[in-house]
């Protein structure tokens, strides 16, 4: 068994309590955030998102596994480097009619280590909101998360209020979530999407290139 396994378990499991005593008891071995982080939590997210593709479990399976993420992230935090903002702003949410976290809190966390500012608007976030929020904090980014298929097309609502409101070329969009696809991603005329929380900090990167 390697060091991460018995959280790794714990977040499969939905086991808040174990996932917690678990990336505490690392952090007394020295062990870095960051690897708690890659080799914890989103390693066994991914297989989470595995298994409800493939239907072996279900949404309430889902949020337990989540909650166990979040509050780890949020102990993990106060440990981390703080996000100096000097790489680019970038806005993040769920998109409207969706009150799921999970892969959105973990995305957040990894570009705010990486140095970029974030502006996470939490979830069941309207169009005009994240309109409203790009322009408050001269976002270089928004990125749209969705759990559910019946609120994916709030992403395509939400870059058209983008467009409507003239905001469109300013700002780039990218998308994630369990159902997404680049596929959709193509089909809405988002900016790019990414499978995992680590492919969203570099395709960030990538979208802002040098400039940043």
């Amino acid at each position: 068994m390697n060091e991460y396994q018995k959280i790794y378990d714990a977040i499969i499991e939905g086991d808040e309590e174990a996932a917690l005593q678990e990336a505490e008891a690392l952090l007394t071995q020295a062990v870095a955030p960051m690897d708690i982080i890659n080799y914890g939590l989103i390693a066994a997210m991914d297989e989470i998102g595995r298994l409800y593709k493939e239907e072996e479990i279900f949404i309430p399976e889902m949020m337990m596994s989540a909650q166990a993420v979040t509050e780890v992230i949020n102990m993990l935090k106060p440990h981390m480097p703080s996000g100096s903002g000097s790489r680019g702003s970038v806005v993040i949410g769920t998109v409207e009619g969706d009150i799921h976290d999970i892969g959105k809190n973990l995305v957040a966390l990894l570009l705010y280590s990486n140095g970029y500012a974030v502006h996470d608007l939490g979830n069941n976030v309207a169009p005009e909101d994240f309109v409203a929020a790009a322009g408050q904090y001269d976002a270089d980014v928004v990125a749209l998360s969705a759990l559910l298929t019946t609120t994916m097309e709030n992403m395509e609502h939400t870059i058209e209020a983008f467009s409507s409101a003239g905001l469109r070329d300013r700002v780039k969009i990218i998308i994630g979530g369990a159902p997404v696809t680049q596929e959709y991603a193509d089909e809405i005329h988002a900016d790019g999407y990414s499978e995992n929380a680590q492919e969203a900090v570099e395709l960030v990167t990538a979208l802002l290139g040098e400039d940043k």
